[in-house]
């Protein structure tokens, strides 16, 4: 075979000269992998954990794998190399590298096109190891759901089903459809073969066939290989008949015609403004808020250092106000641009904290709670940190640390809790928390109030209970009062941290209950009622950034939409009000910022995918890319969602470390009223909260 890569129509987006024959077979995807340089296609953020990537966007980190992809994003696994005159595509890992691989995830490397059905796929494989499993991956519709046909343990072949949603805490469910013994060596390499038509699964070794089986849980799908063990691939193939093919290509274009009618019926982004950030820029790790006191927004820019274990401590080193023409307000640090990327929190916000009609900044540094005028960033007040707990070390806790005596803080989020409301400035009370474990909650005068402990989860929620008119805390699963009294908690039932928590009436019956909904890491989804009884789980993988919004008109009240990080990344869960799954997808093998976005302000909302012209984007409701951003050299590192222009509707602010860019709508809002939904403050802002969005208009 010529050392090259031979793609589909679909990958190429060229043509075929001349028709084949009914039965004659032709390409998906034909591919010896030479096309990659020699060594790893990926490599480490410099600095920074593997986390950057769940709320960052990197288009490749080494080298650009299309027309494959990682599908564990965040994982590098995979090398190219040459074996006499043949290259070959390595999965480098072993199983203890891999953590809880076997039992929870598999790296993986894909390709094709989800409208792909009835084909052959083969692949010669090499295991390196007899410790796991090495395969093909056929009918893939997300890492955690689709076919793989392998080599297991040095003695058997496998046809095995991955199913979506697990039984057990961090235990993968697949289903064994067929198996066979098979003695394999690590010396040689084996043909792999499996065709799939319709339910009908045939797999073969070295054209011997092995395994029959028949299942159609999943009909069409991507193509591509798979490890727990180091194992090398080489000449992979994936072909179809001429009339499958040209079925396939059929329903390639009519979804390419329905996506390009959906996209033209949506505003397109159009430029607004920009400006530099020389040296201050920062990753996803600024807040929005009017600083000077002229009614507009601007961005402070947070630049931190680690000073502990992973991102589990870190401080804020400089603060740079700037307003959104570019001018620098004000400055506080010495800013280094090595310092501009998080994999966390940060304790820093923008809020009115006395009442007075101007906002202040409110932030932890040097061990001390601070409040900075807003306009000049000049300290007003300032208090000691809590100190750890000598016996921190010894609670059920991810982090067995304890560098410092005080606490560095790691988030920060404002309550109501003493019912004052203070004119135009809404909550006084200062909830600050640490990475996992503890919280205090302060008056606006510093003063603490009360502290507490439990599996806090990473950002906290407020509920403004009617009865109380005060707010109450649900943080981690648990849910407490404005006197600092636990109502309820489920953290000993649960075995993995809340990433994200909302609490409420999300139906549309004013008089039907409230509830929680968990983004609860491994533990996937979950639905808690008022009185702290689980009323839904669904164990979707690591679900990590959430929203709740009305995103589909056809479906009652509002929806609940999370995407995954750690081990499964990507993957988007679609769920209705009550936690019934509605859809599911994996359109990244990243994760997201994830927030809704009012575009056309016509009563239903977007959600935010990336700034990139390829991946990124913005969902409609079922999940398709919608509205996709120009290819004019912006910046895609970073994205938010912000309301800049007047008009209710929202406009995209694109940034990385060097610069910001902001998009707004390229056509006029029509109508006699405009969608503004109510959200979270910009006051309780993180990387991690869930966002929610409820209904409203403006005439």
């Amino acid at each position: 075979m010529t050392r090259q890569i031979i793609l589909t129509l679909f990958l190429l987006g060229s043509c075929f000269c001349g028709q084949p024959a009914a039965g004659e077979t032709v390409d998906l995807i034909h591919d010896d992998f030479s096309h990659f340089p020699p060594g790893l296609l990926s490599e480490p953020v410099s600095g920074v954990t593997p986390a950057i990537q769940e709320y960052h966007y990197f288009a490749h980190r080494g080298v650009p794998l299309e027309p494959w992809a990682n599908a564990i994003g965040y994982l590098d696994s995979w090398l190219v190399g040459d074996e006499g005159d043949k290259t070959y595509l390595e999965q480098r890992l072993a199983p203890d590298a891999l953590r809880m691989a076997t039992e929870l995830f598999s790296p993986l490397f894909i390709t094709g096109d989800p409208e792909w059905t009835d084909y052959t796929v083969e692949a010669s494989v090499r295991p390196l190891s007899h410790d796991d499993m090495a395969g093909i991956v056929f009918r893939y519709k997300t890492n955690r759901h689709h076919y793989l046909f392998c080599l297991q343990n040095g003695n058997e072949a496998q046809l095995r089903l991955r199913l979506p949603l697990e039984q057990s805490f961090r235990v993968a469910n697949f289903k064994v459809l067929a198996s066979v013994s098979f003695e394999y060596d690590t010396n040689r390499y084996y043909r792999l073969k499996v065709e799939v038509t319709g339910s009908k699964i045939h797999a073969f070794i070295d054209d011997t066939l092995v395994l029959t089986a028949e299942d159609d849980s999943l009909l069409q799908g991507k193509v591509g290989v798979t490890a727990n063990v180091p194992a090398r691939f080489q000449d992979f193939h994936t072909y179809t008949t001429a009339s499958t093919k040209a079925t396939i290509d059929k329903a390639i274009a009519d979804r390419e015609a329905n996506l390009t009618s959906l996209r033209n019926a949506n505003p397109k982004p159009k430029f607004w403004k920009k400006f530099k950030t020389p040296q201050f820029g920062c990753g996803r790790n600024v807040r929005f808020g009017d600083l000077n006191g002229d009614g507009k927004a601007d961005m402070l820019f947070c630049q931190n250092m680690p000073k502990g274990e992973g991102a589990n401590f870190v401080e804020i080193s400089c603060l740079t106000a700037v307003t959104l023409e570019g001018e620098v307000l004000w400055q506080i640090g010495r800013p280094n641009p090595k310092n501009g990327l998080l994999t966390s929190d940060c304790p820093f916000q923008i809020h009115d904290i006395d009442g007075d009609g101007r906002n202040e900044v409110v932030l932890v540094k040097d061990f001390k709670i601070q409040i900075l005028d807003g306009q000049t960033g000049e300290l007003k007040n300032s208090a000691w940190m809590p100190k750890v707990p000598e016996d921190f070390a010894q609670r059920r806790y991810e982090i067995k640390t304890r560098p410092h005596e005080r606490n560095l803080g790691d988030s920060i989020s404002f309550f109501n809790l003493s019912g004052k409301g203070l004119s135009g400035s809404g909550r006084q009370e200062i909830l600050i928390k640490d990475r996992y474990r503890l919280f205090w909650v302060f008056d606006n005068q510093l003063n603490q109030k009360f502290t507490g402990q439990g599996m806090l989860g990473h950002f906290p929620y407020p509920f403004h209970d009617k009865e109380t008119q005060r707010d109450k805390i649900m943080i981690g699963y648990s849910m407490w009062d404005h006197t600092g009294k636990q109502l309820w908690s489920r953290d000993e039932e649960f075995q993995d941290h809340a990433d994200g928590v909302a609490y409420g009436n999300f139906s549309e019956d004013p008089n039907a209950p409230p509830y929680a909904y968990y983004s609860g890491s491994d533990e996937g989804f979950s639905l808690f009622d008022s009185r702290g009884i689980v009323r839904q789980h669904h164990r979707l993988g690591h679900t990590q950034t959430a929203l709740v919004a009305k995103l589909r008109s056809d479906i009652e009240g509002l929806q609940y939409a999370c995407i995954n990080y750690w081990k499964n990344p990507g993957i988007i869960t679609l769920l209705d009000y009550r936690g019934n799954i509605l859809l599911q997808v994996e359109p990244i093998h990243v994760g997201s910022p994830f927030v809704p976005v009012n575009w056309r302000g016509d009563g239903t909302e977007l959600i935010l995918l990336s700034g990139n012209v390829r991946e990124g984007g913005m969902l409609d409701g079922h999940l398709r890319r919608v509205v996709m951003f120009p290819d004019d050299g912006h910046p895609d590192l970073c994205a938010t969602v912000q309301n800049l222009t007047g008009d209710a509707r929202d406009e995209i602010v694109l940034w990385d470390k060097e610069q910001v860019w902001i998009y707004t709508q390229d056509r006029p809002h029509s109508g006699d009223r405009v969608y503004a939904p109510r959200r979270n403050p910009e006051y309780n802002d993180s990387n991690y909260r869930t966002t929610v969005s409820l209904p409203a208009w403006e005439e």
